[in-house]
C-alpha cells in the first residue's frame, strides 16, 4: 500500500486528463467538476495524505462542485443563447402565398422568406381547397411538407 500512496499522483494526473478530455466533448460541466475533484485529490496527495483519504477528499470536492457550482455556471452559459429562431422553428407561424392550389393532400406555397414548399392543409382546418394567390399560415412541418391553414380575412363592418 505504500507504493500506491507514493505513486497516487500519477493516477490523479491520468484521471484529470481523462475527465478534461471527456468534458471537451460533452460540454455539460460534470466532467470538469470531476477533474477539479481529482485536482483536490492530487493536491492532498502532495501533502502526504494516505490514498484512501485522497479518494474521499476528491469525491467530496467533486460532489460539492457538482451540486453548488455547476447549476449557476450552466444558467450563466445558457442565458447568452441566441434568441433568434432557426430551421423548422423559424418556419412555424410564417406567412405564405399559395402558388399551386393547396388541398388536404398537396399543393405549393411560397413562404415570406422566399422559399417554395410543398404544402397540405392542416387536419384541424376546414378541408376546402385554398386557391392560388391566397395567403396561408404555416402551423407545422411534416418532413419536407409545410402544414398550412388559410389566413382568415376579416370583413370591415
Amino acid at each position: 500500500m505504500d507504493v500506491l500512496t507514493q505513486y497516487a499522483w500519477i493516477i490523479w494526473l491520468v484521471l484529470i486528463l481523462v475527465f478534461a478530455t471527456i468534458e471537451v466533448f460533452t460540454l455539460e460541466l460534470t466532467f470538469l467538476m470531476l477533474a477539479l475533484g481529482s485536482v483536490a485529490g492530487l493536491v492532498s496527495g502532495l501533502f502526504g495524505i494516505p490514498w484512501y483519504a485522497q479518494f474521499i477528499i476528491a469525491a467530496v470536492v467533486a460532489v460539492a462542485l457538482i451540486l453548488l457550482l455547476r447549476p449557476p455556471l450552466l444558467r450563466t452559459l445558457r442565458r447568452g443563447g441566441d434568441p433568434a429562431r432557426s430551421n423548422i422553428d423559424a418556419l412555424i407561424g410564417a406567412d405564405g402565398t399559395v402558388v399551386r392550389t393547396v388541398t388536404g393532400v398537396g399543393g405549393q406555397v411560397k413562404l415570406q422568406n422566399g422559399d417554395t414548399w410543398t404544402a397540405r392543409l392542416s387536419p384541424i382546418t376546414e378541408q376546402a381547397d385554398v386557391a392560388v394567390g391566397e395567403r396561408v399560415l404555416v402551423t407545422g412541418i411534416d418532413g419536407a411538407t409545410a402544414v398550412v391553414v388559410p389566413v382568415e380575412r376579416s370583413t370591415p363592418q
